[in-house]
């Protein structure tokens, strides 16, 4: 198979035609399909570039074809449609020889359809270059949220919501989940040092640079080289993006202290806390997945981090009533449009009613922790979303009728305090995830 066939197999895994055809995550079509290609490097990343360049930019990709295909759009084959948005993207977002893609997709069509829709894919895309329409413009559209949707290829109500908690910032946002996600890694300062780790990576020609936010992050200018040598590492460090990591920082657990990490998932921010705790005092870890909960056991050890592990849902009593914590880490199921920009297709499987539906569970699993914390002990209750249904408003309904008041946020993130005093990090700007980040301390 071709990189172009192999990419037109990708986007239908992710956008099945047929009703009730599980869904594959960008991802794992890529890694799927592109292994049983066998395709080479070169090729294989052409395929991504394409896949994942047409599946993050289809709303753009359809306005452009619009014109083009008129009533026809809603009647033609799903397979023919995704050729389409491929030439397009490859037209459009790359440096294509115009004349062999319209060549080699044409070609693509006739492997999946009849003549007459062969005709028609060159006929649009022949008409196209003719044409050659410009990009999405303000002025063709009635609402400016609808322009910035369209023309960054983005649901209108997603637009609407970061306007409502960034209203200086909506169109850098909404250009920035489009470009490449920062990398970054966490050091476990108990198997290594921060300056050891930058150094291996400096001399494999790595460029890194120290978070401003998190003590133990560093910013890696190459992907792909900090996942191939995560286990080498031997759970020295391990990818986080920089974001993921600011919860814990702002927790800051201290050595011989006892801590809580609920929703501990494969355990990024339960080697943090440990680490951070010097391997003194007590961790105690909650995670409802037992799969997760079984790689959180092997990574906890192998990262020399002593812990309990706990299996079940942490909205219900799973410690004893009397069990107390110095510092209590919630990090809560979320909807997760924070990081829109690491999934190319995760925009279009987002709902507007995401986000309230999750606060139901969010605010139960924060009430419950708020059982097992010391009188002054903190917690800190985080979500990968920029929703206030997620954030602020759990938040704020907790306050008004818990015996917590908001604590100090650590100096360094004063450029993402809310006039409440919570972090909200935009998503997007510099690579960064969008996260809310609440410190919360127990009354004395």
């Amino acid at each position: 198979m071709t990189a172009r066939e192999v990419a037109l197999a990708i986007v239908r895994d992710v956008f099945p035609a047929v009703p009730g055809t599980p869904e594959r995550g960008a991802q794992e079509a890529l890694d799927y399909r592109t292994r049983k290609a066998g395709l080479e490097p070169r090729d294989r990343a052409f395929a991504t570039e394409l896949a994942y360049g047409s599946i993050k930019m289809r709303r753009t990709l359809d306005w452009y074809l619009a014109p083009f295909l008129g009533d026809r759009a809603s009647t033609i084959p799903a397979v023919i449609a995704e050729v389409l948005r491929l030439a397009i993207y490859e037209l459009v977002f790359t440096r294509a020889d115009e004349h062999a893609t319209v060549f080699e997709f044409v070609n693509l069509a006739k492997k999946h359809g009849h003549k007459g829709l062969v005709g028609l894919t060159n006929a649009v895309l022949r008409s196209f270059l003719r044409d050659r329409p410009t990009e999405p413009a303000p002025d063709d559209f009635d609402d400016l949220d609808d322009y910035l949707a369209v023309a960054y290829s983005l649901p209108t109500w997603i637009v609407r919501q970061w306007r409502a908690a960034f209203p200086d910032r909506v169109a850098e946002i909404c250009a920035s989940v489009n470009d490449p996600a920062q990398a970054a890694i966490t050091v476990n300062t108990l198997r290594d040092t921060v300056a050891g780790v930058e150094e291996r990576f400096t001399g494999a020609g790595v460029t890194v640079k120290r978070s401003p936010f998190v003590d133990e992050t560093l910013i890696v200018g190459d992907a792909a080289y900090a996942r191939a040598g995560e286990r080498e590492a031997a759970g020295a460090w391990f990818s986080q993006s920089e974001s993921a990591a600011m919860p814990v920082a702002i927790l800051n657990p201290q050595p011989l202290e006892h801590a809580l990490d609920i929703a501990s998932g494969r355990g990024n921010k339960a080697i943090q806390i440990g680490a951070r705790m010097g391997g003194e005092g007590t961790l105690q870890c909650i995670e409802r997945d037992e799969r997760k909960a079984e790689v959180l056991k092997n990574r906890l050890a192998e990262a020399g981090v002593p812990a309990g592990i706990v299996i079940g849902d942490a909205a219900t009593e799973l410690l004893e009533p009397n069990r107390r914590f110095d510092r209590v880490l919630v990090d809560a199921p979320c909807s997760g449009l924070g990081i829109l920009g690491r999934h190319p297709e995760a925009r279009w499987r987002k709902r507007p009613d995401d986000g309230a539906r999750l606060a139901e569970v969010q605010a139960a699993i924060l009430d419950r922790a708020s059982a097992n914390i010391h009188e002054g002990g903190s917690l800190v209750y985080a979500v990968c979303s920029t929703d206030p249904r997620e954030g602020a408003e759990v938040v704020g309904a907790f306050l008004r009728t818990h015996d917590f008041t908001r604590g100090l946020v650590p100096a360094a993130f004063e450029t993402f305090l809310t006039g409440e005093g919570d972090v909200l990090v935009p998503p997007g700007i510099e690579g960064r995830d969008g996260f809310f980040i609440a410190r919360l301390e127990r009354r004395t």
